[in-house]
């Protein structure tokens, strides 16, 4: 080990003295760092500078009018992409938009159709259609190109589709608004409705009761119809007799009114003669004087009184005659006229005052025919019998001039007054019969009517009778819907619900969720994410600069064993690798924009990454020679494309997924990445034991079977140099 340690002391002064070996190794020393900083720092941002990516954008939309209203959407991306600056936008026609697109000019293209805003405002028809944006991509221009402009044209589709559903929903709740305050308005009604259902259910057997009922009912009431049109002409023939029998009645009415003029006088004339005679029978009684009558006297007295009374009677006969004349005018045929009666009454009591005055009258004469024989016997009752005449004639006078009064203050106004009302009352059943007639057609048409209603009704009661038990099924349904409406949701606060805020739903609905990001290692850009894969790199190509210009092998007169050129040269190797790791790393500390949460253990871990890397790639140049180099050069490549540091692990083919963990990159990339984002002390002794693993192997491959291996190798090397083209 000391020889080791005197080789490296020389290598170090060799430098020193050697200002050429010296400018190449500082060279060696700083390149890598550049490798590093200038990939660190052009990942640092990559889409900052999208706006500098030409796309052209196409409107052709020729806009809609949806009810009554016009739309443009074409034109409102147009105005939003004017003032979006994300990239470098060009409102060209299609025609330029397509050339421009072959050429490479435009990285992309985005044609707005001209069908656009009408299939977005298809969303109100029953067949709506998606509206459809056009994107071009020239993907032979670049490969990050496509995915940047591709994201632009989501972005553009995104904020359409935002836009449509916040303005839609914007639009549907303040329908639901209104609709809440409808309802609202309403909810009385509507509670009333539900009772309806309610008893409408528990009616329902009785409402099926009462069709039933009503269609039997109805078919009794046809039947009835049918009776009464067979009953409708034997009304019509009735009230033709009828009419025809009052017009009879009325003529008699009007014979018996003339005859009543006829013979009013000569009762009136008869009734003076009674009252007459009568009177000059009273004074002719009055002035009789008793004392001195003879029989000569008495005869004349008893032929005057009889004279007279026989007179009378004969006029009380002719009025009774022309009485019983006028009763039957006013009664032919011995019928009652049932709208005179007081009529008859009056005739029937003249016949009784008659009756009395005649009897009066009989007895008078009666009297005066007995005059004789009763002077004779009883002289004495002369004046008594004078007496009692003069007062029977005074008292037939009296009842006369009482028959006289009342037959014309009584009996002659009354018979006039019921003989007009008869005449009245049948030119009113004269007029009601002819109405009646009259109205006997409508009464046939309203029947036919009816007769042909009833009918239907009937159909329809057996139709509604037969759809009953679908109506039944369907009420109690609804009623049972309601009962779970009812518990499972209260209507106020649907109600409530639909009088939310428009516009707060509108922008609900423009943004429903928001990503809220919680960051438990903060990487604040891409470049501080590509720092500890760009930095690593930066090692492991700073090792491969150096065996590419330094040797492995000592070119000095003394003599050293494999063993110590081995360690005393890699000592050299490891002092050039520890000042490369010190400048990348505190390069990207304090010269980068890098945010690294741990500068310290940064540069420790970035230490232990060159001591590992310089140890694996010198042993396998140290004992393997220029195939070494081209191993450690393989070993680069495959450890770019399997070690993560770009892509995650997950997404890597298979190969790389198998070789991942047998690659130092992927614990290398993994310690530094705690470094930066923040440590986790158990990922990093579990990456520094796996590090410190690959440099023990390195080192027992070298110390200990370099030379063995070398004998087999110095025939490939000796052979190769002798082609020219291998040192």
């Amino acid at each position: 080990m000391k020889a080791s340690w005197t080789l490296y002391l020389n290598d170090i002064k060799n430098i020193g003295r050697n200002w050429v070996a010296a400018v190449l190794i500082g060279g060696l020393i700083l390149l890598p760092s550049l490798y590093a900083w200038l990939n660190i720092e052009a990942s640092m941002d990559p889409y900052g500078q999208t706006d500098h990516i030409p796309i052209a954008i196409v409107n052709e939309d020729e806009g809609a009018v949806i009810r009554d209203q016009s739309i443009h959407v074409g034109n409102d991306i147009v105005a939003s992409l004017k003032e979006n600056k994300t990239m470098d936008w060009h409102f060209v026609s299609r025609e330029t938009a397509m050339d421009k697109l072959k050429y490479g000019d435009y990285y992309a293209a985005i044609i707005v159709p001209s069908n656009f805003s009408k299939k977005l405002g298809s969303v109100i028809s029953d067949h709506p259609e998606k509206a459809n944006v056009e994107y071009y991509v020239n993907e032979k221009l670049n490969a990050i190109a496509p995915k940047i402009t591709e994201k632009g044209a989501s972005v553009i589709v995104q904020q359409i589709s935002n836009n449509f559903i916040s303005t839609v929903n914007g639009i549907i709740f303040e329908l639901f608004n209104e609709i809440g305050i409808e309802l609202e308005e309403n909810l009385p009604d509507i509670e009333k409705f539900e009772s309806y259902i309610f008893t409408l259910e528990e009616n329902l057997p009785e409402i099926y009761k009462v069709v039933n009922d009503t269609t039997k009912d109805a078919e009794y009431a046809e039947q009835l119809i049918h009776k009464a049109q067979g009953i409708i002409p034997k009304i019509n023939d009735a009230s033709s007799n009828g009419i025809q029998i009052i017009d009879h009645s009325s003529q008699l009415l009007q014979e018996a009114e003339v005859r009543m003029d006829e013979i009013v006088p000569q009762i009136d004339k008869e009734l003076v003669k009674i009252q007459s005679l009568l009177a000059s029978t009273n004074k002719f009684v009055k002035n009789i004087d008793t004392a001195i009558l003879n029989q000569p006297e008495r005869n004349q007295i008893s032929d005057a009184i009889n004279e007279q009374v026989n007179n009378s009677l004969q006029s009380i006969e002719n009025i009774t005659e022309t009485l019983t004349q006028l009763h039957l005018q006013i009664n032919p045929n011995g019928q009652e006229n049932a709208e005179v009666p007081n009529g008859r009454e009056s005739i029937d009591g003249i016949f009784g005052e008659i009756e009395r005055i005649k009897q009066n009258l009989y007895e008078l004469q009666g009297q005066a025919n007995e005059q004789d024989t009763f002077l004779e016997e009883k002289q004495k009752e002369v004046d008594g019998w004078l007496s009692t005449i003069a007062e029977k004639t005074e008292m037939a006078n009296a009842q006369i001039d009482t028959f006289i009064k009342d037959y014309n203050e009584r009996i002659k106004p009354a018979v006039n007054e019921k003989v007009n009302n008869a005449k009245k009352t049948l030119a009113q059943a004269r007029q009601i019969l002819s109405s009646i007639q009259s109205t006997i057609p409508e009464v046939e048409k309203m029947l036919s009517r009816t007769e042909n209603n009833l009918s239907k009704g009937k159909d329809t009661l057996r139709y509604v009778s037969k759809e009953f038990p679908y109506v039944n099924d369907k009420v109690n349904e609804l009623a049972e819907r309601l009962r779970n409406i009812q518990e499972e949701a209260d209507i106020n606060e649907i109600i409530q619900l639909l009088q939310n805020n428009p516009e707060a739903e509108r922008g609900f609905f423009a943004e429903p969720v928001v990503l809220k990001e919680y960051k438990l290692f903060s990487i604040p850009n891409y470049g501080t994410g590509m720092t500890p894969f760009y930095t690593v790199l930066s090692i492991w190509v700073g090792c491969l600069l150096l065996i590419s210009l330094l040797s492995t092998e000592v070119h000095q007169n003394e003599v050293y064993s494999g063993r110590t050129i081995y360690f005393g040269r890699m000592f050299t190797f490891l002092t050039l690798g520890f000042f490369q790791t010190i400048i990348v790393t505190l390069g990207d500390v304090f010269i980068l924009p890098v945010e690294i949460s741990e500068p310290f253990w940064f540069v420790v871990f970035g230490l232990l990454c060159s001591l590992v890397f310089i140890m694996i790639v010198y042993t396998l140049v140290s004992v393997f020679g220029n195939v070494g180099k081209a191993l450690a050069i393989i070993l680069l490549v495959l450890q770019i494309a399997g070690s993560g540091g770009t892509y995650p692990v997950v997404l890597l083919p298979e190969f790389f997924q198998i070789i991942n963990p047998f690659l130092p990159f992927t614990y290398a990339i993994s310690l530094m990445r705690e470094a930066v984002g923040g440590i986790i002390w158990e990922k990093v002794i579990n990456d520094v034991l796996f590090l410190i693993l690959f440099g023990l192997i390195a080192l027992v491959l070298g110390g200990f079977l370099k030379e063995t291996i070398n004998k087999q190798t110095d025939k490939l090397k000796e052979k190769s140099k002798e082609s020219g083209l291998f040192h």
